[in-house]
């Protein structure tokens, strides 16, 4: 219900960021005061899982150390306040911040009034305040079930990890199911056996009406499995004539794309701009923030009604009435969560905005995409055309498009993740009808592959999540995100190897074949399974199979819709998975066999010991022998980069023990050659250099090549260092990716902004370091420490955890969730 604001109330509105506080503070009057949270203010504690498991699940929240601060500012606010506005995000994430922050600044229910919007715009924030709500707890229930299950099942499997695969690993519901799905992706690819066949392409050419002769590519209607028969058919077609047989034309419709949601937004800004995920929401974020879009987070691909006004208005006066179809689109993805809008431009009259240029690319992508959305559909003749081959079954297939009216094609075109084998076939055909003959210019059959399954990049991983039902919105860069930093997965370019193929081409008369290379199998920014990651997964799925199956992981999605609508409690939800998950747990960590991943390859035959790979403590690696006396210890050596657990052969590993490699002399030192947790790298001096990625090859880099990279290495550090001191070797000035710093004792130092680094002399270094702020990490390791001294006051540990607790006596604070 809308209420009238009194002339001298003072009002404190409260939102997630500064830069929407910004925002916002420029459309309220005098009396409103806008305060930023900096995010989530409270979190659950580390401590016993952060859920008391006896009391119905009940979360233990604890302030954040850094948030301290800010609550001690806002409860300030609030007191000099007459009423509070929680003005955070409108999805269960807002919500639960809204929550948190009444729950912890300790609001009177009477002085407080949430409010939502989807854009931040003066109309949608005065709408907002003349019509405030509640805090709807469902929202927040929903929040809360996600985050208590993802706690539960984190900390519970993280020790399983530590005990049965390796230390310092960790595990996730979301996350661990993304693994999956790349994973099983990597093994289709490890058993793919490609096959070659012969494609076959001509260059006709046709006389014109007019006289002029114009060019037509065409290619065969079967592809030839042997070169043999490819050789017979070019041979025949010497002296074959090329008459059109067919020619078909049929007009085509296409429509425009639904305006963005998060996932295709997503997906789109990848395509198009190479954005990575995250780095797509974080623009997005700075765009919302500032007013210009509105919010990023949604599944709905609705627009307002003033929205869609909007774009035929601006359509209209750019482009003319015959562009304009007005759509009215509807969600299709299973489980939307709210009644949001799509992602668009909040002022449709302008198509360009200032800010970095991500966000002009960024906007300019939702700009068009939403344009496009409410425009007329592009009509287009398709013409087939098929040419015979004299005495041949086969024919060659040419076809082409003509745009009759381009509609929406005049704004935006949207990209696909297809992989395409060959050039694109021209988009135009010259004129041709049927009985028309055609001078043949150019034959070739090449040798060609069948192509392996791709490898996700991190939007198809993202389509793919939301086809199965798995994640949210506000979920989907957070999972990507996560799986990287545990490096379970990395994302990374591969450059491809050299590949020999047959080609045969027909020349006066003669069919002429040769061997050629190519490149194959180079990749651009797709994700892949590291070893760790695939050996985690074949554990977790032996063990827990039922909770990381993808309908499992999709149920979870619609029982927290549920808690969402009010129809299902979320303790009581939690309640039934908990019970049988933790038996699970119990049961594994008794009965289930340590898991490395280890796979034997055979003997050595120098030394007949056996050669095998496993997971060891800093990754991948290989092992020599198996004795555990001292005078016969096994070998061990890292695997490169390139080479998995699961395909390396034994002649590979046993090249891995040449490792480390003495090169010869420098500067009348040693240069030896190896490869450490870090990566392959060259010792010289003490000193290390690493080995270009795709350049650099361990097993095959010489002297002259290493001395390279050592040089490289000295002018990098010579660039970094701006100044050392005689008075104390262990201070220095240098260079950061953010400017110059000070390095003091293992510990870094900010130099004022406007001061000339250079120019600092001893004493002020010292002045600046004494200065800076002192860490707050001492306190943390106490916290530590203290923790055992309670168990070991005879005080008995909760049964919560029970056998995870006797696992590692304590679920480690470190470990993430």
């Amino acid at each position: 219900m809308a209420e009238k604001q009194k002339e001298n109330e003072k009002n404190l509105v409260i939102v997630e960021s500064p830069a929407k506080a910004k925002t916002i503070e420029k459309f309220l009057g005098k009396n409103f005061v806008v305060k930023s949270s900096f995010g989530h203010i409270r979190d659950l504690a580390k401590k016993d899982f952060g859920v008391d498991v006896d009391k119905n699940f009940e979360p233990q929240y604890i302030v954040s150390p850094d948030k301290k601060e800010v609550v001690k500012e806002l409860k300030k606010l609030v007191k000099e306040s007459d009423l509070v506005w929680l003005a955070s995000d409108e999805d269960r994430e807002g919500e639960a911040i809204a929550w948190h922050l009444a729950e912890v600044l300790e609001l009177e229910p009477a002085k407080t009034r949430r409010i939502v919007f989807h854009e931040i715009t003066k109309p949608a924030i005065l709408n907002a305040i003349a019509k405030p709500r509640n805090i709807d707890k469902h929202l927040v229930d929903a929040q809360q079930a996600r985050r208590v299950l993802d706690r539960l099942v984190g900390f519970e499997l993280s020790p399983v990890l530590w005990k049965k695969v390796k230390p310092s690993l960790s595990a996730g519901r979301v996350q661990s199911v993304a693994v999956r799905l790349l994973v099983e992706r990597e093994r289709e690819i490890f058993g793919f056996d490609a096959e070659s066949a012969f494609r076959v392409t001509a260059r006709f050419m046709v006389k014109q009406d007019d006289g002029k002769v114009q060019e037509v590519r065409a290619e065969l209607n079967q592809r030839f499995k042997t070169e043999a028969e490819a050789s017979a058919f070019l041979e025949a077609c010497a002296s074959a004539d090329f008459i059109v047989d067919q020619v078909t034309r049929k007009p085509l419709t296409k429509s425009p794309a639904a305006p963005f949601t998060t996932s295709t937004l997503q997906q789109e800004a990848s395509r198009k701009l190479g954005f990575s995920v995250g780095q797509t929401m974080s623009v997005a974020q700075r765009l919302y923030e500032a007013g210009k879009i509105t919010y990023m987070r949604t599944d709905s691909v609705n627009l307002a009604d003033t929205a869609v006004s909007m774009a035929v208005d601006q359509i209209t006066s750019e482009m003319g009435a015959e562009y304009v179809k007005v759509r009215k689109y509807k969600t299709k993805s299973k489980g939307a969560q709210e009644a949001h809008e799509a992602i668009r431009p909040t002022y449709l009259d302008k198509p360009s905005v200032a800010g970095s240029a991500a966000e002009q690319k960024l906007y300019d992508l939702i700009y068009k995409r939403t344009i496009a959305s409410q425009m007329s559909d592009a009509q287009i003749e398709k013409t087939n055309v098929n040419i015979g081959v004299s005495g041949s079954p086969y024919y060659f297939q040419a076809s082409g498009e003509v745009i009759q009216f381009d509609g929406f094609l005049k704004v935006y075109i949207e990209s696909t993740d297809q992989e395409k084998e060959e050039e694109e076939v021209p988009g135009f055909l010259p004129a041709m009808k049927k009985g028309d003959a055609l001078g043949l210019d150019l034959l070739e059959a090449r040798e060609r592959w069948t192509q392996k399954p791709p490898r996700y990049t991190e939007a198809s991983l993202v389509r793919k999540l939301e086809e199965l039902g798995i994640g949210r919105p506000s979920t989907f860069a957070p999972t990507i995100s996560t799986i990287q930093q545990r490096g379970y997965v990395v994302k990374e370019d591969r450059p491809g190897t050299p590949r020999k193929y047959r080609a045969l081409l027909l020349s006066g008369g003669k069919v002429k074949s040769e061997t050629r290379t190519e490149n194959t199998g180079a990749e651009r920014s797709k994700l892949f399974p590291t070893d760790i990651g695939m050996v985690v997964n074949d554990f977790l799925l032996k063990y827990f199979p039922n909770i990381f199956s993808y309908d499992f992981t999709a149920e979870v999605e619609k029982e927290f819709d549920n808690i969402a609508a009010g129809e299902l409690v979320w303790n009581q939800a939690i309640a039934g998975f908990y019970k049988p998950f933790h038996q699970q747990v119990e049961e594994t960590l008794e009965k289930s066999e340590r898991n490395t991943g280890e796979r034997r390859l055979g003997t050595d035959p120098k030394t007949g010991k056996p050669v095998l790979v496993r997971i060891g403590r800093y990754g991948p690696m290989a092992q020599l022998g198996e004795g555990d006396d001292e005078e016969d210890k096994p070998t061990f050596a890292s695997l490169t980069r390139e080479q998995h657990l699961e395909t390396i052969t034994l002649e590979e590993a046993l090249k891995l023990f040449e490792l480390p490699r003495d090169l010869g002399l420098y500067e009348d030192k040693k240069v030896v050659v190896g490869i450490g947790r870090f990566g392959p790298y060259v010792r010289h001096d003490g000193k290390f250099a690493s080995l270009k990625k795709d350049v650099d090859d361990p097993l095959e880099i010489d002297l002259a090549r290493a001395i390279e990279l050592i040089e490289e290495k000295r002018e990098r550090d010579n660039k970094k260092i701006v100044k050392t001191f005689e008075e104390e070797p262990e201070l220095q000035i240098l260079n950061g990716r953010w400017g110059p710093y000070i390095s003091y004792q293992k510990g870094n130092y900010k130099i004022p902004k406007d001061t000339e680094a250079a120019a600092l002399s001893y004493e002020d270094c010292m002045k600046l370091v004494e200065a800076a702020p002192k860490k707050a990490a001492p306190k943390k390791a106490a916290a530590k420490k203290a923790a055992p001294k309670k168990a070991a006051s005879g005080k008995k540990p909760s049964t919560k955890a029970s056998t995870t607790v006797k696992a590692k006596k304590t679920v480690k604070a470190k470990k993430k969730d």
